[in-house]
């Protein structure tokens, strides 16, 4: 007798990756020899930095392959507190840091460690596809609040007090913004400080991944340092894998009260134990080596941000925002919906619309449907401008061929 397949209710609540998903199908074109251009993926071109891969390399000689804390080697967790006094101002004790097996772990632990069934999420859209999902995955019910492009992709505080209720656990806040790239400014965050300061029930994560891949006139916050009374409410999460190009090292941190830090650890003790030492000894080193080679990797990444916003606004149909840090754009793409392809197919959506890019043009996107808002698409810019500038004149094309 065949044993019939079961899944548990808490992973039937989920849905597969939306971007990996996309991912995984370019890997599969290029396999079969098709001329795909793959700008799913939100990893940065750009090697690991040197001086990091030697310290991991010296810590593999030293011996360094054993068990850690199961949050984090005390070396590492030194790193990223040196890390947050310098850049942002915040002095989180050592029983105040957790360490992750990368950022999206440090989202999962500190949500499942603390969403009971009916506690509310509320999430900006657009946002990073895996928010609503690891929400669903331990119980809670995401809120999205949206906010368009004519509001440059940010939510007001208007829009947030209207969204908080007494079931409200978590506030989620993304600056810059996987998948938009739009960043609030410091008067921005105060005035969102201001409504979570009105309701003291309401904990906020701040995720900061794209810190330090920022071209705004004004100077990166983040909500703790803005707001220190809240400091005891906020989880600042950050990670080593866009900024030092170190998305395969999984290393994800965050600092918080000592309590939620604590229930982390205990999560993280029963399902992957502590982040591997290698890659922790590498990130020690990432955070508290030399930054310079940031502000080199920012300019590459601003001209290619600058070229793709023009010449996707110069396809019809498309009008693209200019965003202020990450290395994403996030068009909206209403004037192509409901328009028909060459072959006589309806664009109904902005998924019909990705799948025709992929089909027709041979370029891979993720629809914004995935991302909460649509009808728009994310490009990831993290590639040469020679591969951009040619999938780029690819969507013009095929924008073009629409009627």
């Amino acid at each position: 007798m065949t044993l019939k397949p079961h899944t548990s209710a808490a992973l039937n609540r989920i849905q597969p990756s939306a971007t990996l998903a996309m991912t995984a199908r370019v890997s599969a074109l290029k396999a079969d020899g098709v001329d795909v251009i793959g700008l799913s993926a939100g990893e940065p071109d750009f090697d690991t930095p040197d001086f990091v891969k030697e310290a991991a390399i010296e810590a593999i000689r030293a011996g360094q392959t054993k068990y850690t804390l199961v949050d984090g080697t005390m070396a590492l967790k030194e790193a990223i507190r040196g890390k947050f006094r310098r850049d942002n101002g915040l002095d989180y004790g050592l029983d105040q840091i957790t360490v992750n097996v990368g950022g999206k772990h440090t989202l999962f632990n500190a949500l499942v460690a603390t969403v009971d069934p009916g506690d509310e999420v509320i999430i900006p859209a657009p946002y990073w596809v895996s928010y609503p999902d690891i929400v669903h995955f331990a119980g809670g019910t995401p809120v999205v609040i949206e906010a368009s492009a004519a509001q440059l992709y940010k939510i007001t505080p208007e829009q947030l007090d209207k969204a908080i209720t007494p079931k409200t656990r978590w506030v989620i806040f993304n600056s810059p913004s996987n998948p938009s790239g739009a960043a609030y400014s410091p008067a921005e965050m105060d005035a969102l400080g201001e409504v979570i300061r009105r309701h003291s029930h309401v904990m906020v994560m701040t995720d900061d991944m794209y810190e330090h891949v920022w071209y705004a006139d004004f100077a990166f916050t983040t909500l703790a340092q803005r707001c220190p009374d809240l400091v005891d409410r906020i989880l600042t999460v950050n990670g080593c894998s866009k900024a030092y190009a170190m998305t395969g090292w999984r290393i994800g941190f965050a600092g918080g009260p000592a309590w939620l830090i604590k229930a982390i650890g205990k999560l993280q003790s029963q399902s992957t134990s502590n982040p591997c030492s290698v890659a922790q000894a590498a990130a020690a080193a990432a955070l508290g080596g030399p930054q310079q080679f940031l502000e080199e990797r920012n300019a590459a990444f601003r001209k290619r941000r600058d070229m793709v916003v023009a010449m996707l606004n110069d396809a019809p149909g498309l009008s693209c925002p200019v965003p202020d840090g990450a290395f994403y754009v996030y068009p909206d793409a209403s004037g192509c919906i409901g328009k028909r392809t060459p072959a006589g197919h309806v664009i109904d959506s902005d998924e019909a619309l990705i799948d025709y890019f992929l089909d027709s043009a041979r370029v891979a996107a993720v629809h914004g449907g995935a991302f909460g808002l649509s009808p728009a698409f994310r490009v990831s810019y993290a590639t040469s401008e020679a591969v951009l500038k040619e999938a780029c004149v690819r969507i013009q094309q095929a924008c073009a061929a629409l009627s």
